[in-house]
């Protein structure tokens, strides 16, 4: 958390919505591990990471969501060993991550 806290400061002072995504779960490869955060504010910004960038792209959208809904949401991703490569992945694996917004 203490990777986005600075961010979610400069955010909150100019007035902006957070929401911030948290790895929960994850089982087999995945390049961030339980605990790693990501928060994005309702301007675009974004700060922290929850995997490397190959599913930042999704979970910004969902904590776009959260932000506008006020609602939390687990997302979940796996991807098999056949099919990790096509992705750009060394191995297959899934990952849950805990999306809400900050209120």
């Amino acid at each position: 958390m203490n990777d986005v806290l600075p961010a979610i400061e400069r955010w909150r002072a100019r007035g902006d919505a957070i929401a911030v995504a948290t790895v929960v779960r994850t089982l087999g490869s995945a390049p961030r591990g339980v605990g790693a955060k990501m928060a994005v504010s309702s301007s675009g910004a974004m700060a922290g990471s929850v995997s490397g960038g190959c599913i930042e792209g999704a979970v910004f959208e969902a904590c776009q969501q959260a932000i506008a809904t006020g609602e939390s949401r687990l997302l979940h991703f796996g991807v098999a060993d056949d099919e990790a490569w096509d992705v750009g992945l060394a191995c297959g694996g899934t990952i849950d991550v805990f999306v809400e917004p900050l209120r």
